[in-house]
């Protein structure tokens, strides 16, 4: 038997927690970030997606962050200069080159996770009870099963 279409009221009301949902995300990540000391910036984001990801060409780290090739070539050469990214050729193409994290680069983007990870547990500590640290706990994987690929 086929479950009816949803009401159009629950619609709306995914709709409105959608967007509240969506708005506090923005807020926590941003307001984490700030709070920790550990600014969002290009720089930081390309160290970020490099240590999660691994090593990968400046075209594929531009088309990542939504910007040009020129604009993503210039980041690199200031995370080269600050010897936290190196160039390594591709295997997969002799003519091209992949960006990697050098050991500082790592150490740098695993401080940044840990300075926030720190300030976060401390705010979960002192800010909320056990009781909404087990609901926070519980979140966890729903919010992780929203953005799962289908």
């Amino acid at each position: 038997m086929t479950p009816p279409p949803p009401a159009k009221d629950n619609h709306t009301s995914d709709l409105v927690l959608a967007e509240s949902l969506r708005a506090a995300v923005g807020r926590f990540v941003r307001s984490v970030r700030s709070q920790s000391g550990t600014p969002h910036d290009a720089q930081a984001d390309v160290l970020a997606e490099l240590a999660h990801a691994g090593s990968m060409s400046i075209a594929g780290l531009a088309e990542i962050r939504g910007v040009t090739h020129q604009s993503m070539r210039l980041v690199v050469i200031r995370l080269e200069d600050a010897g936290l990214l190196e160039r390594k050729p591709d295997p997969a193409d002799r003519r091209g080159w992949l960006i990697a994290l050098t050991d500082e680069g790592h150490r740098a983007a695993q401080q940044d996770r840990q300075t926030r990870s720190i300030w976060l547990a401390k705010a979960i500590s002192t800010k909320l009870s056990a009781q909404e640290r087990t609901e926070l706990n519980r979140a966890v994987p729903l919010l992780l099963r929203l953005i799962e690929a289908e």
